[in-house]
């Protein structure tokens, strides 16, 4: 039984929200038993009241979309850029020589050091905060295709060569579908980095999104609606986990880990 519940992907993937779900009846317990002062960290239901009233008034659905538009521009700039470029000097040594050591140089520079340098280049507008969110998604991304091309093993490639596979036969039959399980890791990895540090973007003079709503919250000492800001990034960062799996799902049939989830299922 314990087996089918944990290995099982029929029963897993209701299994792992078990520790959340306790974790919230203990939350709730100890708030309604004054053990947890409302002050410091309000109930659940307290929460999910506020949650209701902002959900009413359009205010929660107007700051979640903001949030999520400027996620999505960012990732897409971000992405696109990381991956043309992992692409680039995973394939070419003399590309390699020429930028990856400039690229590993700025990935080591602190992201929120670089804040006062983005608002005297973009202003405090939306434009800043978008690029910041770039600058987070490139790294992962990049590296990931890079070493994702640069794992194929190249007897594969030398054996699609004598097949008569040409650079785009290659690229799209062998090197793509080889890097493709790291580069979908590398996409994990900067959808987590994305929300991260779309916190910290959303506290430069932001008029509107969940990162506004938290910092405006805490000037009026609303611990209820800083409590859900958190939640609400925690969620959507699950969601946009959960896509990335299915999208390994549609995108990698063939690989061991999802043919093993198949024979599961």
């Amino acid at each position: 039984m314990l087996r089918r519940l944990f290995f099982d992907p029929r029963f897993s993937r209701w299994t792992a929200w078990l520790v959340p779900l306790l974790i919230l009846a203990a939350w709730q317990g100890l708030s309604r038993l004054g053990v947890i002062p409302s002050r410091i960290l309000p109930a659940p239901t307290d929460v999910l009241d506020s949650a209701w009233k902002m959900l009413r008034s359009g205010e929660l659905l107007e700051n979640i979309l903001v949030s999520a538009q400027r996620a999505g521009w960012g990732f897409l700039a971000g992405g696109l850029a990381g991956f043309l470029l992992g692409l680039l000097n995973g394939a070419s040594r003399v590309a390699e020589v020429f930028l990856d050591t400039t690229i590993q140089m700025i990935r080591t520079l602190p992201l929120l050091a670089m804040i006062p340098l983005v608002i005297l280049w973009f202003g405090i507008g939306e434009p800043a905060k978008v690029f910041l969110v770039a600058l987070s998604v490139f790294f992962p991304i990049y590296l990931n295709t890079f070493h994702g091309i640069r794992a194929i093993d190249p007897g594969l490639v030398e054996m699609a060569r004598v097949y008569g596979l040409g650079v785009r036969g290659l690229f799209w039959n062998v090197i793509l579908p080889g890097a493709l399980p790291t580069i979908l890791l590398g996409v994990r990895y900067a959808l987590g980095i994305m929300w991260l540090t779309l916190i910290v973007a959303e506290t430069i003079s932001a008029t509107a999104g969940i990162g506004h709503m938290a910092m405006n919250a805490r000037e009026f000492m609303q611990t209820d609606v800083i409590v859900l800001s958190i939640l609400l990034y925690a969620l959507l960062g699950k969601v946009a986990d959960e896509f990335v799996k299915a999208l390994e799902r549609f995108l990698l049939p063939w690989h061991h880990t999802q043919r093993e989830a198949a024979r599961t299922a």
